[in-house]
């Protein structure tokens, strides 16, 4: 009789056992799926893997200029992808050299195109590094302009104005950070 008692009793305690389970691996897979508004691989959360071009220049104190542009100009999702991609990332200071107003005036909603075209010149759809460049050479930018580069002594120059005063891998291409904002030149 005792085997008998004993039997069903396992066996609720089983099927019991198996509804909690459903039900924290149901809580679980609806808290893991992800947001629709969270962005495209911007929005991967990973502290242990190199950072992209993205998560690179907003970590850098010296960079908050061009990271507000990039979120204005939506380039944001366009950069954080595979790549790779070389970036000429300008600092806050070389677009304090602007005149007055010119960094205003483009992160306004109608110079979106105008604002995406200057961000575009600063970006290569490859990785070119300092040691490999070469003077006189030639490189397409994403906007379909050119830049040409002049070495001198070691020292690499980007049309001329803007000087590369370091370079910072990145997951996804690497990063030469210049002393001056470049400019695409005017449409013919």
């Amino acid at each position: 009789m005792k085997k008998i008692f004993i039997l069903p009793v396992i066996a609720l305690l089983f099927l019991l056992g198996s509804c909690n389970n459903e039900t924290k691996t149901t809580e679980t897979s609806a808290s893991a799926e992800p947001s629709t508004s969270a962005g495209g691989q911007e929005a991967v959360q990973d502290d242990e893997s190199a950072k992209d071009v993205v998560k690179v220049a907003v970590g850098s104190k010296d960079h908050t200029t061009l990271v507000a542009a990039l979120k204005q100009a939506e380039l944001v999702t366009s950069l954080s992808n595979a790549g790779p991609f070389t970036v000429f990332a300008p600092t806050n200071a070389a677009f304090d050299k602007l005149p007055a107003g010119t960094v205003d005036g483009l992160m306004k909603d109608d110079k979106k195109a105008d604002l995406q075209n200057i961000l575009q010149y600063h970006v290569s759809v490859a990785v070119y590094k300092t040691e490999n460049m070469k003077d006189g050479q030639v490189i397409g930018q994403a906007n379909g302009d050119n830049i040409t580069l002049s070495v001198k002594d070691g020292k690499v120059m980007v049309n001329g104005t803007a000087a590369i005063i370091a370079s910072v891998p990145a997951s996804n291409g690497i990063i030469h950070i210049i002393d001056a904002v470049l400019l695409p030149p005017a449409k013919k």
